[in-house]
């Protein structure tokens, strides 16, 4: 019989210690959060987490993460009602200064609940990159010199006489866009943002790198070709830098390649120009985590 209420009271201390009383008789529980890969967004953004009630939209609060990867707030308060009903849980990059009291449309996780947790990932919501692919030549198309074709990077294939598109990436759900790089000496230097593989970039008319011959392929690319950065002078040889095809949110957080980064490459050595390269999967292709009620 003691072993019995002993049970019973801890079964209740365990109930009380999830769920607490309000001062206006309502009651609270807990939302718990656990989430790799996520990486600082600076002064300017913020995550979000939200649930989705009867297909509304509910915020669990914001929350920062550090250079290291931790978070500032990993367990929320929410009403117990709430939390029961909630089919969803999604996570949203926000200003930090937001206006507007709705989800933006940089979601970055998603996930359902299977009773008490969800397993989320960004594979749901921003795009699967399990199968993407990529090729690219080194090619300064936009200048009459031809002695410094390794000095640009054009993501098409001309292996059979006629160019196409070099990137078989998935279409991105609103509020992401696709960015290339090339890494000199650690920093990385943007080849433009683009959404469709199979026409130019966003800065294929206004590249302060390009030469004066022309905007290029109609295809993403770059050529390093004038001016400086990275504290490299243009032109230069891409041969043995990284090249990257990274996902940025936008509006974008940084100046920087953001977590996700479906395809990478380093440039062999030997690489010959005008010829076709393949890159491979890049380092980091998929977020996940699991959030629990």
């Amino acid at each position: 019989m003691f072993k019995k209420m002993f049970l019973a009271v801890l079964a209740v201390g365990i109930l009380a210690s999830s769920c607490s009383n309000d001062d206006d008789g309502t009651v609270s529980s807990r939302l718990n959060i656990s989430l790799d890969g996520l990486e600082n967004l600076g002064n300017n953004f913020v995550y979000e987490g939200w649930l989705i009630v009867d297909g509304n939209p509910v915020s669990t609060g914001v929350f920062t993460v550090d250079d290291n990867g931790n978070l500032s707030e990993t367990s929320f308060s929410i009403l117990k009602e709430t939390l029961d009903e909630a089919t969803n849980f999604v996570l949203t990059i926000e200003p930090a200064v937001d206006p507007d009291p709705a989800p933006a449309e940089t979601k970055l996780l998603i996930g359902d609940f299977l009773g008490d947790s969800a397993s989320v990932s960004s594979a749901g919501i921003v795009a699967d990159f399990a199968s993407v692919s990529g090729n690219y030549i080194l090619a300064t198309p936009t200048d009459a010199d031809d002695t410094n074709e390794s000095s640009g990077v054009w993501f098409l294939d001309n292996s059979s006489g006629t160019a196409i598109a070099g990137l078989d990436l998935p279409i991105l759900s609103a509020g992401w866009i696709y960015e290339g790089w090339v890494v000199f000496d650690g920093t990385p230097v943007s080849t433009g943002t683009f959404l469709d593989p199979a026409i130019a970039d966003d800065n294929a008319a206004t590249s302060p790198f390009k030469g004066s011959v022309g905007d290029g392929p109609a295809y993403p690319g770059e050529d390093y070709v004038m001016g400086t950065a990275a504290g490299v002078t243009f032109p230069t040889d891409l041969k043995g830098k990284t090249i990257v095809i990274s996902v940025e949110p936008s509006p974008d957080n940084s100046a920087a390649p953001f977590t996700l980064k479906p395809l990478a490459h380093i440039v062999p050595d030997d690489a010959a120009d005008h010829t076709v390269i393949s890159m491979a999967a890049g380092p980091l292709t998929i977020l996940t985590g699991t959030v629990t009620r």
